[in-house]
Order: C-alpha cells, then sequence, then structure tokens
C-alpha cells in the first residue's frame, strides 16, 4: 500500500503534467513566456532552498552558478558560424569556437556538470567558515563569475554579450524539467540525506558528534543545488535567447532570497509557491517601473520611479518578516499540512 507522501507525489506529478498540456491553449504568447519564467525560476527556487532552507547555510551564490550554466549551454549551443560573427572584436579562444552541440540535452547537462564541478572545488574554501562568513564568501563568489565574464572577452564575448541562442526553452522543456527537480529535491528531502541536512541546520556540532559528516553533507546539498542551478541557467539562456554579465547580478539572488523565504525556508512547496507569486506579481507590478513620482526636495526637482518595484518587493520581504515570519509555509510542506488538518478535524469528531 502506497504512503501519504507517495499519493501527495503522484497527485501533484499529475496536476503538473496537465498545466503543461494544457497551458498553450489558454495562455498567450506573453502569458507563455511568463510561465515559463515561473517555471524556471521554481528550479532555481527549489534547489536553492535545499542548500539554503533545508541544510541551514546561508549562501548567496545562485547568481554565479546561473550564470555559468547560461553561459555554457549557449556556447555549447551556438554554431561556429554564429561565435565567428559574434566574437568578432577580441577574438574567440580555439577550444570555444569548436565547442559545439545541437543536442539541447547535452547543453543542459553540459550547464549543470560545469556548475556543480564549480561547486565541488569551491565547498572546500566555502564550508571552512559559517553563517554570515559564509554568505559573505558565497557573495563574493558570485562577483567573481560576474567580473570573470567581462575580463575574458574570448571566451564570453564580454559585455556584447552572446546573442542568438536557440529558443529551444518551451513549457514541455521548462515545466518538465521543472517537476524533475521538485520531485530530485523531495526525494532527497524525505531520504537519509535530507534527515542529516536538517540536522546539520538544527545543530552542527551536534550533527557531527552523532558521526554525520557535516562535510559531505553540505557539499552534497551544495553540488545538487549548483547542478540544477546550472540546468536553470540553461534553460534560462534558451528562453531569453541572449546572456550578458548583467543579467547575473546579485539582484537575480535577492529575488531567489525573497521567494523561498516569503515561501517558507526549508519548504519545497513554499519554494514552488514563492516562485509563482514573486515572478507572476513581478510581472503584475511591471508598471510601478514605469510610474514616475516629481517631488522638490530642498528646493531640487527629484524624479523617481524606476526601481519602484524593487521597493515593492523589499516591503514585501520586510512584511513577512514581521507578520509571518517562517513564511507562508514554515518549514512543512503541503502533505503535512494535510496530515494535520485531518488530525484536528479527527480529533474534533471524537
Amino acid at each position: 500500500m502506497m504512503s501519504r507522501a507517495k499519493i501527495s507525489h503522484l497527485i501533484f506529478l499529475f496536476l503538473a503534467l496537465a498545466f503543461i498540456f494544457i497551458s498553450p491553449k489558454i495562455f498567450s504568447d506573453y502569458g507563455m513566456s511568463i510561465v515559463n519564467q515561473i517555471a524556471i525560476f521554481i528550479i532555481l527556487a527549489v534547489s536553492y532552498n535545499l542548500i539554503n532552507g533545508v541544510t541551514g547555510q546561508f549562501s548567496l551564490e545562485p547568481n554565479g552558478f546561473v550564470a555559468v550554466g547560461a553561459y555554457v549551454a549557449a556556447l555549447v549551443l551556438l554554431s561556429t558560424e554564429a561565435k565567428e560573427e559574434q566574437f568578432f572584436y577580441d577574438g574567440i579562444n580555439p577550444f570555444i569556437l569548436a565547442l559545439h552541440s545541437p543536442s539541447f540535452i547535452v547543453a543542459l547537462l553540459a550547464a549543470g556538470l560545469c556548475a556543480c564541478l564549480l561547486s565541488f572545488i569551491l565547498s572546500f574554501a566555502v564550508f571552512r567558515v559559517r553563517g554570515d562568513y559564509l554568505a559573505i564568501v558565497t557573495l563574493g563568489f558570485g562577483i567573481i563569475i560576474k567580473l570573470l565574464a567581462l575580463s575574458f572577452p574570448t571566451f564570453t564575448n564580454g559585455s556584447r554579450g552572446i546573442n542568438e541562442i536557440p529558443a529551444y526553452s518551451n513549457i514541455y522543456w521548462t515545466g518538465g524539467i521543472a517537476i524533475i527537480a521538485v520531485m530530485l529535491i523531495l526525494n532527497i528531502v524525505y531520504s537519509k540525506y535530507g534527515r542529516a541536512m536538517k540536522a546539520i541546520r538544527d545543530d552542527e556540532d551536534a550533527a557531527s558528534a552523532m558521526g554525520i559528516n557535516t562535510f559531505w553533507i553540505k557539499t552534497l546539498a551544495f553540488g545538487t543545488s549548483a547542478f540544477l542551478e546550472g540546468v536553470g541557467g540553461g534553460l534560462l539562456a534558451c528562453l531569453l535567447t541572449t546572456v550578458s554579465p548583467e543579467q547575473f547580478d546579485f539582484l537575480l539572488t535577492f529575488q531567489l532570497l525573497i521567494i523561498i523565504v516569503l515561501g517558507g525556508l526549508g519548504s519545497t512547496t513554499g519554494a514552488i509557491l514563492g516562485s509563482v507569486l514573486i515572478i507572476g506579481g513581478a510581472e503584475w507590478l511591471r508598471f510601478l517601473d514605469e510610474f514616475k513620482i516629481q517631488m522638490n526636495l530642498f528646493g531640487a526637482e527629484i524624479q523617481t520611479g524606476h526601481g519602484l518595484r524593487m521597493v515593492v518587493f523589499s516591503l514585501i520581504l520586510i512584511l513577512v518578516m514581521l507578520f509571518a515570519r517562517r513564511g507562508i509555509m514554515g518549514d512543512k510542506e503541503l502533505v503535512e499540512i494535510f496530515k494535520a488538518f485531518q488530525k484536528r478535524f479527527r480529533g474534533s469528531e471524537k
């Protein structure tokens, strides 16, 4: 007999697949572009939540791994002729010129594996520190990746970026990979590795004293998160059909941080809900960037408006921290909340 968790996972799978096949018939092209963005951010959010929420490591690195995945996928998919046309100013590295595969799956796997390999190398330095120091180190990593993209134009085309990337990302790819990512993360969370991650989050010293190899478990969470972030970066590159260093600044990490805090740190369901609310809400609030506010301050005319959407995001985060400190879901999954309601209902019947 199947457990309730497995039944809930099958229901989620059925509903998600149904939405993937129905959505092109009910949304416009613009609406589908938003749905694709939401699906990609679900991949990024659930993977980021694994290291930040489930394992409790305050990491600020997602923009770095997403950038790596986006550039790798773009360079793999771009034809030799297209590279020669775009890298005309500074030239192109021979290895990058020869790097090509028309297969989207190969490009996404390469994007994920490169990000994962980089995370493994980085983990030896990152996990020597904890808490705020860990956040500073991982924040620096994201900044370094952006600077490297600007400083090595023969590999990345510098500030000009890479254009004309094949637009392979559609709802079947983004939605399908989002489902795989969610199912993978849920299986990890409910496994012995997930319990070890939660033990590290609650008390790393106690977990180590119990015989848990904390470095290995943190590296596993970090690598899994990086792999999915790299794949998400590849999907994002093939959705936007262009990549440039400016796309991968700290704002991307900040968006993901808002998503997982709003949804509830440690909750995969919360990361999904947060992605829908923040990315969907961002489009709904896009008019705020065009809204102009004029004021006279000490005799000087000041006009604001650009970036007002970011102010709203910040206010949302502040309100969540004030009134729902554990987010929408806390650290619970939807199936656990249903179980709690069932127990209360049965208790009231007695």
